[in-house]
């Protein structure tokens, strides 16, 4: 029952994610110009941020100790869904956007669905240790 509470928390705190990875992107693409590639780096980046904190504070809010445990859960974070979310998702973009014509949100939302199941294992498992 914790781990369907758990998980529910990451999807909560992944939609929220969701919204400022896209709205990102789509500043950094349609308004900017940047290059998406470089915008959906960038708008992935963000959005790890958020949802890092997110996670610490609400998700995994019970495995929660000090500053140090902090910053290594941090790093574990970026090293583990900050590289999965952003090598998958630029990977994905690239074959959707470039093969089939996708817009970029839309290829990223594919993206972005893709790479959260492994996201929530790699977190509960590793980031953010009992």
């Amino acid at each position: 029952m914790k781990t369907l509470r758990r998980f529910a928390r990451f999807n909560a705190v992944g939609a929220l994610g969701i919204a400022v990875q896209l709205t990102g992107l789509w500043v950094l693409v349609d308004l900017w110009g940047v290059a998406y590639p470089l915008a959906t780096a960038l708008a992935v980046a963000l959005a790890i941020v958020h949802n890092f904190v997110w996670h610490l504070r609400w998700t995994w809010g019970d495995r929660h100790s000090d500053g140090s445990t902090t910053a290594l859960a941090f790093v574990r974070f970026a090293g583990t869904n900050g590289v999965i979310s952003i090598v998958g998702n630029v990977a994905i973009m690239l074959l959707l956007v470039d093969v089939t014509g996708a817009h970029p949100l839309i290829a990223n939302a594919i993206a972005i669905a893709t790479c959260g199941l492994v996201n929530f294992a790699m977190s509960d498992l590793f980031v953010f240790q009992a």
